[in-house]
């Protein structure tokens, strides 16, 4: 597994390894996905560091190619991270940001304690 499992607030986290392999398309969503079967995961937590540089930019599609496989398995994402000099360089990734993290399935939240705060 490229990652651990935690409870945070009653959910089980799945956690990506910073050092895994990157994501840079939906088939390494995929593989991901596969890894969590049979575990009862409710949410993947991904370190920025884990996504190519392309996530942030909208107009490679990449983010929503990415999220998209997440969601269509039912799974909650959040991505952790510093986003804040690319939300600031970006009117459609800040209002993607403010979008998502206004919703349930997908969040942008700077490290795993602002997760597990906003989870409660």
């Amino acid at each position: 597994m490229t990652g651990r499992i935690l409870e945070l607030a009653g959910v089980r986290v799945f956690l990506c390894a910073a050092d895994g392999p990157v994501m840079a398309s939906d088939r390494d969503a995929t593989d991901v996905i596969g890894e969590l079967f049979g575990t009862d995961v409710k949410m993947v937590a991904i370190p920025l560091e884990r996504l190519t540089p392309d996530f942030l930019k909208l107009r490679s599609r990449l983010a929503g190619e990415i999220l998209q496989k997440f969601v269509n398995y039912r799974l909650r994402v959040a991505i952790l991270g510093d986003i804040a000099a690319a939300v600031e360089a970006s009117d459609a990734l800040r209002d993607f940001v403010r979008e998502s993290n206004r919703g349930e399935t997908i969040w942008f939240v700077p490290n795993l304690a602002a997760l597990e705060q906003k989870l409660t």
